[in-house]
């Protein structure tokens, strides 16, 4: 698969770099894109959340009526599930959502995300990003001649350019990362996928081992 290499202005460089079709061009697998989103999703989850139970309530044991004579059901402890104040029945507690995934499934579901994007004419490669300092404005010139700067959008790197990262993390609906921090998320989260020359190699070298 054959892409044209743009430059900053969003000018054609007259180079081009072939994607291989063992990442960009296979048979997009669904199932193993829901399970990669499924994982990436609760590993964000803090799962720290808890009700307190009977025993943990604060309060009297004191059995709060006699047991027979009341036309009412029997009651003991005001700590019961039943009563207002008292404790939940089966409450949330601190737990951890993660679960494994073969590596083998984490790289077919990022493969197919990729995939899914080129399909859809939403993957472009441009020339590598540097600046001498960070600069906001110099990143938004570069989503406007990508005609990006409306769409949510994330950038591909080769190697890590805090300059580049710094000049993006204001801007909402674009992203820096490396091609070693990619996930299958944050590929199809994104409207359009921006990769730099140097990152092309990078991410093929990963989802071939």
């Amino acid at each position: 698969m054959e892409v044209k290499v743009l430059d900053i202005n969003g000018k054609e460089t007259g180079r081009s770099v072939q994607l291989a079709d063992s990442v960009f061009a296979i048979e997009p697998n669904k199932h193993a894109i829901y399970l990669d989103v499924k994982q990436y999703l609760a590993n964000q989850r803090q799962g720290t959340h808890k009700a307190k139970e009977r025993a943990e309530v604060a309060g009297s044991t004191r059995k709060i009526k006699k047991q027979k004579g009341t036309g009412t059901a029997r009651a003991g402890s005001a700590k019961s599930p039943v009563f207002k104040g008292g404790g939940t029945i089966f409450g949330p507690r601190p737990r951890s959502y993660s679960f494994k995934l073969n590596k083998a499934l984490k790289r077919l579901a990022r493969k197919s995300a990729f995939t899914i994007k080129a399909q859809e004419s939403n993957l472009f490669v441009i020339e590598d990003i540097t600046f001498d300092t960070p600069n906001t404005k110099n990143f938004i010139n570069v989503l406007k001649a990508l005609g990006l700067e409306s769409k949510k959008s994330l950038f591909v790197l080769g190697e890590s350019n805090k300059n580049v990262y710094l000049s993006s993390r204001n801007l909402k609906r674009a992203s820096v990362v490396t091609s070693s921090e990619l996930n299958t998320y944050g590929i199809l989260n994104a409207n359009s996928l921006v990769l730099t020359e140097g990152s092309v190699e990078g991410i093929v070298e990963n989802l071939s081992k």
